[in-house]
């Protein structure tokens, strides 16, 4: 489960479209504007994972603050703290810490700092449904990355037509699974602490700590 959150933040590939959509670049060009705009952003969110065939339904929820690639996130009674150089994971339920180096080099990996940005280089796209989602207008782009042996059939990508937020993100795998990230609580340029994404090895001396390189 500590690899839940690589997953939630999604790692896709699908069918190639012949060409962008001119509309949905446009509005993906506004969203990540607006995002690279803020100093910092915090996060609350619901993970939920459905797979009907299989019987399988999992929902939980999450909080994760990111600053350019720094990040902090809380999920599953697991923190993952990112300083940008080095990845904690500090599981209490283990009582361990796994200490690794920085993996963005694996590009398939989304990883929640690039999370509002992971389609910006490597995918087509087109513009979806438009749904009223109480009271708020969600315009909806269709996501189709460029690896084509994906297990991964397409993603959604809901936007706020008003503040250029994301809203959603709704993976559907081609084994029938159904993956959605929902935002609950969208805030910007926080007050945070200046410690927030620095692991303090002194809290956990009783845990083992793993270290992987």
């Amino acid at each position: 489960m500590k690899n839940l959150i690589l997953i939630t933040f999604l790692t896709l590939g699908f069918t190639v479209f012949a060409q962008n959509d001119n509309k949905a670049e446009a509005l993906l060009n506004e969203v990540s504007t607006k995002i690279k705009s803020y100093k910092n952003i915090s996060l609350d969110f619901k993970y939920e994972l459905n797979n009907l065939s299989e019987n399988v339904k999992q929902e939980t929820r999450g909080d994760v603050v990111i600053e350019g690639e720094k990040y902090k996130l809380n999920i599953l009674g697991v923190t993952r703290i990112f300083d940008g150089k080095t990845l904690y994971t500090i599981s209490p339920e283990d009582e361990e810490v796994t200490i690794s180096s920085d993996n963005t080099e694996d590009e398939s990996t989304i990883t929640p700092s690039k999370m509002l940005s992971f389609y910006e280089n490597g995918y087509a796209y087109k513009m979806d449904i438009i749904q009223n989602v109480r009271g708020r207008k969600i315009q909806y782009i269709k996501l189709n990355p460029m690896d084509t042996n994906s297990e991964i059939k397409h993603v959604l990508l809901g936007i706020d037509a008003t503040t250029k937020h994301i809203y959603n993100l709704i993976e559907v795998g081609k084994n029938g699974t159904k993956t959605t990230l929902t935002v609950n609580s969208f805030k910007t340029d926080q007050p945070i602490s200046k410690t927030l994404f620095t692991f303090d090895k002194s809290k956990y001396s009783d845990y083992f700590i793993n270290k992987i390189d």
